[in-house]
């Protein structure tokens, strides 16, 4: 049985999420309150410009770079909503939603020279962010989103989620909802929707509608490109779609976050309110529960796997290359085919946490170790394609080639998660050059000198280097001894063995760092 964590970070910079499975880190979201033009984000744009070739045109949404829109990007019942949004964006007073009529739905070969013009404006959504030298990648087929629900403009339409698999219960869901919805509207009932209450669903649904209405109230009299209705923020669409009754532990470091999600847990499954847990500890929160070190040692170029296998990572404009090796070579008893099966196995274990982990997008290219047997290729086809279920991003996989390549797409809406994991020399602070190591005690006295005779600190502990350490405090008479009675100062001197040879670090009283 996997066990679910859920990690939470709360800081002035903003708020990393860490999915935890069996202790193992799955995914990492980081949510800036900077966070702009972000997925699901709705926006009242202007054609910049029709590309006729391409049956698209750019629309200017106030981002630097102009978004892109194709014809079938459109959407079904454009026409309805471009109706809506011109009569709106001509007039001073707004056109209430429950009197814009239905019209003529788009043909699948259209042309968009016959829908759009340069310099009107379009109502349209954010479906993939800007990546790279590309702009946001939008849509007019316009959703809002809930928990249990997604309401859409201009639509018909009552869908249930497949993974709802009762026909009674999908029956309930439709009766329910049909009489709660207001013409010209559709919606879709999402997983976390089984089971829910009539309630449940008219609560949801009434504060969806009032989204919808803030979005239609600032349509009226047009003047340039502005931002209508924001999605939640990352945090609150993260939780909402990730958050169930299958965690074990979500601890947050935050009051008024732990609150929040406490109260959501409330709401959707009393008796598991106390999985949440508010942190408490000295130790940052992600230090406590090991994701720090996990996120150093993943995130890397290079991955190590068991066995000293590893895997490298590439990035490209166009994709992904992941490259599998069996690292120390050793002869296995099983066999090279049954050691290749191994490895391969292992590696795609550690594929599916990586792209969930680093929200790797677009096309990924594996290769993996050489095998010849056709069974060993569709076992480990299998065995990633299994592996790859529980990913919330839609995606394809390919069996692999005769060349041993397996090739997967994975929906990519935002960049991918970069996390800078190496660290500036603590001793030659990235020069590459260091003081020569025979003037290392004078350059230390002359330090001690200055925080007890210029700042009047009267005690002072130095952390350093074990060999450093042992020859600060060696002889009855020692350097730590005779700069103590010389400054009139008490000195601790701390040994650390993951400090280079060199570095070091003085503290005060307090604890505070008192050297750069």
């Amino acid at each position: 049985m996997i066990k679910k964590e859920l990690v939470i970070d709360v800081a002035s910079s903003g708020i990393s999420i860490a999915l935890l499975e069996n202790k193992k880190i799955v995914e990492l979201n980081k949510d800036t309150s900077s966070d702009k033009f972000s997925v699901a984000d709705i926006y009242l744009g202007k054609v910049k410009k029709i590309m006729p070739a391409l049956n698209a045109a750019f629309v200017d949404i106030g981002h630097e770079k102009d978004a892109f829109i194709h014809y079938l990007d459109l959407g079904y019942n454009f026409q309805s909503l471009n109706n809506f949004v011109l009569q709106n964006a001509s007039s001073a007073k707004s056109l209430p939603f429950s009197k814009a009529k239905m019209a003529e739905p788009l043909e699948k070969e259209g042309k968009i020279t016959t829908f759009l013009k340069q310099g009107q404006p379009i109502m349209v959504q954010i479906v993939k962010e800007a990546i790279s030298t590309k702009g946001p990648r939008l849509t007019s087929e316009i959703s809002i989103a809930g928990r249990n629900t997604v309401l859409m403009p201009f639509s018909d339409k009552i869908s249930i989620s497949q993974k709802i698999s009762s026909t009674e219960e999908k029956k309930r869901l439709r009766k329910l909802i049909k009489g709660m919805l207001p013409p010209n509207f559709g919606i879709i009932l999402r997983t976390a929707a089984e089971g829910k209450s009539g309630e449940i669903l008219g609560e949801e649904l009434s504060t969806l509608l009032k989204r919808w209405d803030e979005c239609c109230n600032k349509l009226k009299a047009f003047k340039k490109p502005e931002l209508l209705v924001r999605e939640i923020n990352r945090t609150s669409a993260i939780l909402r779609d990730m958050l169930n009754g299958s965690f074990n532990n979500i601890y947050v470091n935050n009051r008024s976050v732990y609150n929040e999600i406490h109260d959501y847990i409330v709401n959707i499954e009393p008796e598991k309110e106390k999985i949440v847990k508010l942190y408490r500890g000295k130790v940052p929160i992600f230090e406590q529960y090991g994701v720090s070190k996990q996120i150093k040692g993943l995130f890397g170029r290079v991955v190590s796997l068991k066995t000293g296998a590893y895997m490298v990572i590439e990035h490209t404009e166009a994709l992904h290359v992941i490259d599998v090796n069996s690292g120390v070579r050793i002869k296995s008893p099983t066999g090279q085919e049954a050691h290749a099966l191994e490895v391969n196995l292992l590696a795609a274990e550690e594929i599916a946490r990586q792209l969930r982990m680093r929200d790797m997008g677009g096309i990924i290219v594996v290769d993996f170790i050489d095998m010849h047997e056709s069974n060993n290729k569709q076992m480990l086809y299998n065995k990633i394609q299994k592996l790859m279920e529980n990913d919330r991003a839609k995606h394809n996989i390919l069996p692999l080639t005769k060349f041993g390549l397996l090739q997967i797409t994975r929906q990519r809406v935002r960049p991918e998660l970069h996390i800078k994991n190496d660290e500036t020399c603590p001793t030659c602070h990235g020069s590459g050059h260091i003081a020569p190591s025979t003037l290392f005690d004078s350059y230390l006295k002359s330090q001690v000198a200055y925080f007890v005779n210029k700042l009047g600190n009267r005690y002072l502990k130095i952390v350093v280097h074990p060999y450093l350490a042992a020859y600060l405090n060696k002889g009855l008479f020692s350097l730590r001894l005779k700069w103590s009675l010389q400054y009139r100062c008490y000195i601790k001197i701390k040994s650390d063995p993951a400090f280079s040879y060199l570095e070091t670090r003085i503290f005060d009283s307090k604890g505070k760092k008192l050297n750069e």
